[in-house]
């Protein structure tokens, strides 16, 4: 990128560098009535007394935080939702609302297809949700049923209409790809019929195999198996189609058009503040980082004894940030700016990572404009493994595998 459109869009980062700080607020509703093949995130099958005691540690947790300014960005994942009750929704959102300082401008809930009705819709919309987000996954039944989904693709096909029916602002859709068994021409469907649903943002995101999930046990005895070439075919056909469809990419794994990016999700890519609420909700605030512990009876005895973020709790310093804002940042199409954070932090190993960054523009994965680093699509095909070196140049003496 040269010329008028790199100086917009350095000019565009200089910009959002000088708005005052975005706080976001993540609330993990730790609830699922089942636990899907690839799925690692804190869960746990709801009861009407956890689910009391929950509202009841969000709410003690808000009390302690006491956001020091008003939220710009509200996300509530899982876990499922959903599955509250419109009821238990109404009553979470009064006590988020109350926290906030005012109306978020961007208000997420991540909803599974089956937990989608008007009575939630109409509690949403009540407290100020402005976004959902759908778990799709797939339409296909055979590549649901290998996920461990329990939704249906007239579930989905209804939900959508009633949320658009709802009027929320923004709606997003969930796919994965590479799934076991998944052909090209399945893949391509489901981007089809995802696009057919109009939805203002799409989440793409290749399967991945996380430790202590049943798709693991799967992999490690050989009942399905990784194709990595298959996996970079994916990925680029996706970003074609989706961009021809007036979806343009701005992260490895997410489309939207213009104006419906999710601001939350940006804030923490730019190693922004937020605050996370709920038991494992990770947090970044007041110059710490951390996250609460994984379990819902353990984290309401932290609450009584005023302990929060008690796992990997570290102080966050600006080298800290500067690592991670190259690594997670390189992941958006904006790409990075150097200058601001080799100013803020001038003794860190900035040879070693400029070596790092030519070397990578070299092998054509990334582009240098104007001092603003961006992945090309190469790079972007690999950018995990980017991110890697990245911390290896920052950190010599640890040796990334």
């Amino acid at each position: 990128m040269t010329g008028p459109e790199a100086g917009q869009a350095k000019a565009g980062l200089a910009e959002q560098s000088a708005l005052p700080p975005p706080l976001g607020l993540y609330v993990h509703v730790p609830f699922c009535a089942s636990t899907c093949d690839f799925c690692a995130f804190y869960q746990e099958a709801p009861t009407r007394n956890d689910v009391a005691r929950y509202l009841d540690g969000v709410r003690r947790e808000l009390s302690q935080v006491s956001p020091e300014r008003p939220v710009d960005t509200v996300f509530w994942g899982g876990g499922t939702p959903g599955l509250l009750s419109a009821r238990d929704l109404r009553e979470l959102g009064r006590i988020v609302h109350g926290a906030c300082g005012g109306n978020p401008e961007e208000w997420t809930i991540e909803l599974a297809p089956g937990s989608v009705t008007e009575e939630r819709l109409e509690a949403l919309r009540e407290v100020g949700v402005t976004r959902v987000s759908l778990g799709v996954q797939s339409f296909q039944p055979e590549l649901l049923e290998a996920l461990g989904r329990r939704h249906s693709r007239e579930q989905v096909l209804r939900a959508q209409q009633l949320v658009r029916a709802a009027g929320f602002a923004s709606f997003n859709l969930d796919l994965m790809f590479a799934l076991p068994g998944q052909a090209d021409e399945a893949w391509e469907a489901d981007l089809a019929e995802a696009l057919a649903l109009g939805p203002d943002h799409v989440s793409t995101y290749c399967l991945t195999f996380e430790e202590d999930t049943r798709l693991w046990v799967k992999l490690s005895r050989g009942q399905v198996r990784r194709d990595a070439e298959a996996e970079a075919r994916l990925y680029e056909a996706t970003w074609r189609r989706l961009e021809s469809a007036g979806y343009p990419q701005y992260e490895v794994s997410n489309f939207a058009r213009p104006g419906h990016a999710c601001r939350h999700n940006v804030n923490t890519w730019r190693m922004g503040e937020w605050i996370g609420i709920g038991p494992s909700a990770a947090s970044q605030h007041r110059g710490w980082r951390g996250a609460n512990v994984a379990d819902l009876s353990r984290w309401l005895e932290g609450l009584e004894q005023g302990e929060r973020m008690t796992e990997d709790r570290r102080a966050v310093t600006p080298a800290l940030l500067a690592e991670d804002a190259l690594v997670f940042g390189l992941r958006m199409n904006d790409g990075v700016a150097l200058g601001p954070w080799r100013t803020r932090t001038p003794d860190l190993p900035w040879t070693s990572v400029m070596e790092t960054l030519g070397a990578l523009e070299e092998a054509g994965r990334l582009l240098s404009t104007d001092g603003v680093v961006r992945l090309t699509p190469a790079g972007r095909l690999v950018a995990d493994a980017i991110g890697a070196e990245i911390i290896s140049a920052f950190c010599p003496e640890v040796v990334v595998a």
